[in-house]
């Protein structure tokens, strides 16, 4: 059975990748050699954090996000594509917006 592949396009930049469904986001990133913020790699600092514009993921891992904000942002080390995504990176869920000089976008 062929794995599916999903493209992954990043707004603000020129970066799209491929990635399977099978295979998490900042992987993808990684091995492509795009620029991913990253730390713990274990759904847990929000480091990684996208916000979803279009498309869908699987991230039963991301354990800092609430079912609510799943539905709106990815964990990238967490995420799977399950369907072709559009992500905005360093736009972070409001729950945690301000909180210990976290940056903020306009989502």
């Amino acid at each position: 059975m062929t794995e599916k592949e999903h493209t992954v396009e990043f707004v603000g930049t020129e970066d799209t990748i491929e990635v399977s469904e099978r295979q998490t986001i900042l992987d993808a990133c990684i091995e492509e050699g795009l620029a991913q913020e990253y730390s713990c790699r274990v759904g847990m600092c929000l480091a990684c954090v996208a916000r979803i514009v279009e498309g869908d993921v699987q991230q039963p891992g991301a354990r800092c996000l609430t079912e609510t904000e799943k539905q709106k942002y990815a964990l990238t080390c967490m995420a799977r594509p399950g369907s072709d995504l559009v992500l905005e990176r360093g736009v972070y869920p409001p729950s945690i917006e301000g909180e210990k000089g976290v940056g903020t976008r306009d989502a």
